[in-house]
């Protein structure tokens, strides 16, 4: 810790944190579309440790209170911090929001004076923000953060005894998919808090038909903490534990609070009509009907197979799609496509899903195997025309919908690879007569293009983000369009009654969605407002008509004095807002010149932070610093995308095997450190250097009195590179509780349990059952420990050649199930057990061009890092998968606890 000048405390809550970094003081740069945190002052950051500094700022209060009247959502993120030093610090608030979600205000009040943001279009506050960088004062930050959310992050110095309070408002419109709306909170507070309080309520006048939450963290304890009342037409849910019930374990740090919290709730549907509410001279109509049968659908899958879907992609494709075929409905038609620089098809038409041309497509798709380029143009024409063909020919039925689900991860590189080029011969081929579904894999794809394209074509675009559950995203997105109930939808109001309506004509209508119309009365008179919907179902056209009333919010909600009151005329402004920033991007040449004003407009006067504004707070001045402006952004997806492609642009292939659904914490080869982290996609590694023989305390539970030591040995003889390679030839497993104990070398494992000692030979297949211990042991390659009720290890044995000059057969050591454990755990591997905190940040060259440098915030200190990889032997116990980790210098120094000479034991089963 040396030479740093102070620490960061990280208090993430409702997606909201606190960074506490002492006294440093220094700005927050924004590096193109990636961010990368600094601090010029060089100030360090902690991610989870407490310092006596830390204690001098008290956070004590986090409260999230979500209002939701009608589908809108109304979020208040509040925070209090109490600065109890004697000098001033810099407090950094955090917090992270539905990437759907409007910023509309963020204040600060210190020492009793409220300092308001004020919504700028978005040059004239970037100018503000450039100016504050360059005379090195803060200015916010706002950067991508996963699939759903993004980041903000703002700072503000405070005088001695002083305290804050953040106050953050964003609003959204909640979708409907898949029969449900969703609200979701990130919470990580990290420490406990004084006061820590999630509250939601929703107000439906349709009447709410179920309402649920769960939670990523909820543990048994914490589950009896979430409260729920449901009534006919409204939720109450909230969650409030204190501190000693966010803790860990008695008298710890840490809490157990760490993921999403998620609402889920769905409203009655009785009426075909849909739902009108009028409130304040604005009218918002909900369009979902119940019971409709479901319209055929003709879809032709145009899967990308060339040569960058290679691997895992390829193979979750081929996943997903062997899952979609399952699930189509035998009055459905279907082809499928597959295209590198060349195209094929399965057929030359499209064929009715019977189960015996599903299980014939089936085989065909487990065949497709990547090469070559990326020819999409020819591709998508070759569905389009097989379409076209067909319903000439009359092999579709009359009443159904033909739409063409593309999949591809690459930019064009064969045929027509000119983008605007494609665009127009693929709405010109569609002529408006289908849907165009486009779905992106990966960051290298060119999201935009294919956004523009769908839109262009009655379809949407979906990024497929690149990961474990991949093939499950493909399969949620076609659940979402495999149902298709009416197309070509109208919702017809009187020309004299209403204006500026949002979009009323939508090319279809799926299962479990909903539409959204909103507009504003030219005057109160409702005697006049018929409301007609038109659309074209299975059998018969749908053609409803109805009289609106205005509902009396006073009678519905008679003990509410006010619940968000003018919900209607904002919920009209976002939808209006969204869909002309939709037109900005897919609209000719002046439609998205007028669509782009009016959307800066509306923003300005809404005070919604959207991709054409920033919000700007201007800090008081202090004896530290001038006035400087804390900005908020709004992300656009191809920035998200950068950012991401930033990140990871050095990164070696994500590793395929199927063991890293949960974290992995193991150690192989030289001897390397691993610790997998699959909900970061992301691992970390280390080597330790020792003395061949040397015997190191890799895991120590004392609660069960859990024990696993492990013994290196050195080469035979030193290499000519002089370089002295060691690896574990010998482990020790001992389970005090359990009464078991076993010793694992390269030639033999020696078990005792039940007052005996039993001998296996690495030679033997076998498997030993019993109350406390199950063995399972692979010839020559594999030995499974399953401890009862506990933990499980796998150790690898690798086999060298006997008359190899130097090196000779070593073992790896997994460890599988680890959160089984108490949170005492500790060891080489142990205390990494329960998660790790951790920020990486300013990408750079490093010495060798494919292993970048970084800077690693973790456990107070500030770590130069190397991006590489290391093996995961578990698959292919010969050749190992890369596995790419931020690797982590001199014997892991920084990111363990101590030093790796505190974790030498004197012998097998000994504790020290």
């Amino acid at each position: 810790m040396s030479g740093l000048q102070g620490v960061r405390l990280l208090l993430l809550w409702g997606s909201a944190c606190l960074w506490l970094p002492g006294q440093a003081r220094g700005a927050l740069v924004i590096s193109g579309a990636y961010e990368a945190l600094q601090e010029t002052s060089g100030a360090a950051r902690s991610l989870q440790k407490r310092s006596t500094n830390d204690a001098m700022v008290e956070v004590y209060s986090v409260t999230v209170d979500c209002t939701v009247t009608s589908r809108f959502a109304h979020t208040v993120m509040t925070s209090k911090a109490l600065n109890k030093a004697n000098t001033s610090k810099e407090i950094f608030f955090e917090m992270e929001l539905p990437k759907t979600a409007f910023i509309s205000n963020f204040s600060m009040e210190i020492e009793g004076q409220v300092y308001v943001g004020e919504v700028k279009e978005k040059e004239k506050a970037k100018k503000q923000y450039e100016k504050a960088v360059s005379s090195g004062q803060t200015a916010g930050l706002v950067k991508a953060s996963g699939r759903k959310m993004e980041k903000f992050s703002v700072s503000v110095n405070i005088a001695a005894k002083s305290n804050v309070t953040f106050i953050l408002t964003y609003e959204e419109l909640l979708q409907r998919k898949l029969g449900q709306y969703e609200i979701l909170t990130r919470v990580k507070p990290k420490q406990p808090v004084q006061e820590f309080k999630i509250v939601a309520n929703i107000y439906e006048p349709q009447g709410i038909s179920f309402a649920d939450a769960h939670a990523t963290f909820l543990s048994n304890e914490l589950l009896p903490l979430v409260e729920k009342t449901v009534t006919d037409k409204k939720a109450h849910i909230s969650f409030s534990p204190t501190m000693e019930q966010q803790r860990k374990c008695p008298g710890c740090d840490g809490s157990l609070i760490d993921g999403d919290f998620i609402i889920n709730y769905d409203v009655n549907r009785a009426k075909s009509l849909g739902d009108i509410q009028i409130v304040n001279g604005y009218f918002v109509h909900f369009f979902a009907p119940p019971d409709l049968p479901r319209v055929p659908k003709n879809v032709v899958f145009v899967i990308d197979r060339s040569g960058s879907m290679s691997g895992r992609k390829m193979q979750q494709t081929r996943e997903a799609m062997l899952a979609i075929l399952k699930d189509l409905h035998e009055d459905d038609h279907f082809a499928v496509i597959q295209f590198d620089n060349t195209i094929l098809s399965w057929k030359d038409s499209l064929t009715k899903a019977t189960q015996e041309n599903v299980a014939q497509a089936m085989a065909y798709v487990k065949n497709i195997r990547d090469d070559g380029g990326t020819n999409i143009n020819d591709a998508v024409l070759k569905g389009v025309e097989m379409l076209v063909r067909d319903r000439q020919e009359k092999r579709l039925p009359e009443r159904s919908i033909d739409m063409i689900i593309l999949l591809t991860d690459g930019m064009p590189n064969s045929g027509e690879s000119r983008l605007p080029n494609i665009q127009r011969n693929v709405q010109s081929a569609i002529g408006g007569n289908m849907s165009l579904f486009c779905l992106g894999f990966g960051n290298d794809v060119d999201y935009s293009f294919l956004d523009v394209m769908s839109r262009q074509n009655k379809g949407l675009a979906r990024r497929i983000f690149e990961g474990s559950d991949a093939s499950l995203q493909l399969q949620g997105f076609y659940e979402e369009v495999s149902s298709p109930l009416l197309s070509e939808v109208d919702l017809r109001y009187p020309d004299n009654a209403v204006d500026f309506l949002t979009t009323n004509h939508f090319d279809q209508l799926f299962n479990g969605s909903e539409i959204v119309v909103a507009g504003r009365l030219m005057d109160n008179d409702l005697d006049n407002f018929m409301v007609e919907v038109f659309g074209q179902g299975f059998e018969d056209d749908f053609n409803v008509q109805g009289q609106a009333t205005a509902i009396e919010w006073d009678v519905i909600y008679p003990d509410e004095e006010y619940i968000f009151g003018d919900f209607t005329e904002r919920l009209w402004a976002y939808l209006t807002i969204q869909q002309l920033l939709e037109k900005s991007k897919s609209g000719g040449t002046d439609e998205k010149a007028n669509a782009t004003a009016k959307a800066l407009d509306m923003s300005l006067q809404y005070s919604f932070v959207t991709p054409l504004t920033s919000m700007v707070v201007t800090k008081p001045e202090t004896e530290d610093g001038p006035d400087s402006p804390l900005i908020a952004d709004k992300l656009t997806e191809e920035q998200r995308q950068q950012a991401e492609r930033m990140a990871y642009r050095y990164a070696p292939p994500v590793h395929t095997h199927s063991y890293a659904q949960s974290p992995t914490y193991f150690v192989d080869g030289d001897p390397h450190f691993m610790i997998e982290l699959p909900d970061r996609d992301d691992a970390l590694c280390f080597n330790i250097n020792d003395k061949p023989g040397t015997i190191f305390n890799l895991v120590r539970d004392p609660v069960p009195g859990i024990l696993v030591n492990g013994q290196v040995i050195g080469d035979k003889e030193i290499p000519p590179d002089g370089k002295i390679n060691t690896y574990f030839c010998r482990f020790g497993i001992v389970h005090q509780t359990l009464g078991v104990r076993l010793e694992v070398s390269t030639e033999v494992i020696s078990v005792f349990q039940d007052g005996k000692w039993v001998k296996l030979l690495w030679s033997d297949t076998a498997s030993l059952k019993g109350p406390n211990l199950d063995l399972l042991l692979t010839k020559d390659r594999s030995l499974t420990v399953t401890l009862k009720d506990s933990v499980k290890f796998v150790i690898l044995l690798h086999k060298v050649w006997k008359k190899h000059p130097y090196h000779r057969d070593y073992l790896g050591f997994y460890t599988l199930d680890s959160h089984l454990l108490s949170p005492s755990v500790h060891g080489l591997l142990g205390q990494f057990y329960h998660g790790i905190e951790y920020e990486v940040t300013d990408l750079r060259p490093g010495e060798v061009p494919e292993k970048p440098d970084a800077t690693m915030f973790v456990k107070g200190q500030e770590l130069n890092v190397t991006r590489g990889w290391q093996r995961d032997f578990r698959r292919d116990v010969k050749n190992g998968e890369n596995v790419p980790c931020w690797f982590i210098h001199n014997n892991g120094t920084g990111l363990l606890d101590g030093d790796a000479a505190d974790y030498v034991v004197s012998g097998l089963f000994k504790t020290a």
